[in-house]
């Protein structure tokens, strides 16, 4: 899969999910760093804010795979 192709596929998974789906996500993040982030901050930030940490945490753990 192309580096173009694996960020079609991941936006678009990303893009279809709700809240509780990202913060689960985001806290149970396996990749090369660690996320640690809290309850408070998590529920304080908008949908779209949610989806792009993920997608930006995704996109850089595939890049040094």
């Amino acid at each position: 899969m192309t580096a173009k192709e694996y960020f079609e596929k991941t936006a678009t998974s990303i893009a279809t999910l709700g809240r509780p789906e990202l913060k689960s996500k985001l806290k149970n993040f396996k990749g090369r760093f660690k996320l640690d982030f809290n309850e408070d901050y998590l529920n304080n930030l908008s949908v779209d804010r949610l989806k792009h940490i993920l997608l930006a945490a995704m996109i850089n753990a595939k890049s040094h795979n």
